[in-house]
């Protein structure tokens, strides 16, 4: 049996290149870089080589550079580590409904230690509109957190207006930017942001490493306490393997993302064009072409998302309803109720996202079977009526 992965958002395997890369690692190049003794030496050039080539991915500074654990401990970096700057003040941050559980949630916390959230509602494509972010800036609005690359719909904000109109206020600007990187171009000094979040296993390094952008002159309180490391912004013993990775997958996005984008684009229409012309009763959910190139999130009215992933993952076929992140939940999607979407439309949801392994063939081999198991459901569903 085939299978085919296209769940790319959710987590991406792990290059061929970035795992040779690492090898050395894994064995003889083992010592801690904050030694100053030769072991240590010896992995803190390729270390810094990395970052180096982290920086030059996103157009920053290397010293701008923050390494992290994960997208989710950026996240809670930026927003917390500004909120602790301004904690007498008790201020007001502004969000989006449809942003990564690791933002929501970082900012509800915040709301149980007296700062104050406004979340910013999106159209039917799931856009943020700039003008109801300044509708809702304050005077104690200490920070504007708007997503760059929506995770489930694929749908792009206006990152660079949003951060424009905080900027005439002086209130900084944080995007959760990872499921741009390695799809679209991503230039922190084009989009103006003053902080960013980065995840490694989303652009074929592997999990447990990631990265936050601090613009030059930026403060912000340090998340995690301990050590001089990262120029002591965050403690903890460095994250060689996970670092030289991360720099090797966006050494190889950088030189790969014209040909990278425009092949994805390909292939998601392939599937759209096929889907539409084969099976009634779909919605693209996001916007049409405002979007990240590899994501396609469709609503199969009258079928259970839940069903329609266990039929296609029999058939050696990945895909998801949503974000990982929320997987086992019983609700419908955030993003899609944010979007105005009914409940029901919402739980027939699948996201397809593609990646760089992705052939026609995959998504020739999806087009002849989904039909039919899109068919099969419905016929069982008291609600379809042809």
């Amino acid at each position: 049996m085939s299978h085919i992965y296209l769940d790319n958002n959710a987590t991406t395997p792990i290059h061929p290149q970035v795992a040779e890369a690492i090898k050395p690692f894994l064995n003889e190049l083992f010592g801690n870089p904050s030694s100053i003794h030769f072991a240590g030496r010896d992995v803190k050039a390729p270390y810094d080589a990395a970052r180096d080539s982290i920086a030059a991915m996103i157009g920053a500074k290397v010293d701008e550079v923050v390494i992290t654990s994960c997208g989710s401990e950026a996240n809670n970096h930026a927003i917390k580590g500004i909120a602790c700057v301004r904690r007498n003040d008790k201020g007001h941050i502004i969000t989006s409904t449809v942003e990564h559980p690791a933002v929501l949630n970082a900012c509800r916390y915040l709301e149980t230690r007296g700062f104050s959230v406004t979340y910013i509602p999106v159209d039917g494509f799931g856009l943020v509109d700039p003008e109801d972010v300044k509708d809702a800036i304050r005077n104690d609005t200490i920070l504007v957190s708007i997503m760059y690359a929506n995770n489930e719909t694929g749908t792009v904000m206006p990152i660079r207006d949003i951060a424009q109109i905080a900027h005439e206020r002086g209130i900084p600007v944080h995007s959760d930017m990872v499921q741009a990187l390695g799809k679209i171009k991503v230039d922190m000094t084009d989009l103006g942001v003053d902080l960013a979040s980065f995840s490694g296993h989303k652009v074929y390094a592997p999990k447990g490493i990631g990265a936050l952008y601090v613009r030059e002159g930026t403060v912000l309180d340090s998340l995690i306490h301990g050590g001089h490391q990262e120029a002591g912004r965050r403690a903890g013993t460095e994250n060689v393997i996970g670092i030289v990775a991360f720099g090797k997958a966006c050494e190889l996005a950088g030189i790969h993302a014209d040909e990278y984008t425009a092949r994805l684009e390909r292939l998601r229409r392939r599937l759209l064009d096929g889907i539409l012309e084969t099976i009634d009763h779909v919605r693209l959910n996001g916007h049409p072409t405002q979007r990240i190139p590899n994501t396609l999130n469709l609503s199969f009215e009258f079928v259970e998302s839940e069903s329609l992933l266990f039929s296609l993952d029999r058939k050696g076929i990945a895909v998801s309803s949503g974000s990982a992140c929320s997987s086992g939940s019983d609700e419908p999607s955030h993003v899609l109720l944010a979007m105005g979407i009914p409940g029901p439309v919402c739980q027939s949801a699948l996201r397809f996202s593609l990646g760089w392994e992705t052939s026609e063939d995959d998504i020739d081999y999806v087009l002849e079977v989904l039909p039919g198991i899109v068919g099969r459901l419905r016929e069982m569903s008291p609600l379809y009526r042809k």
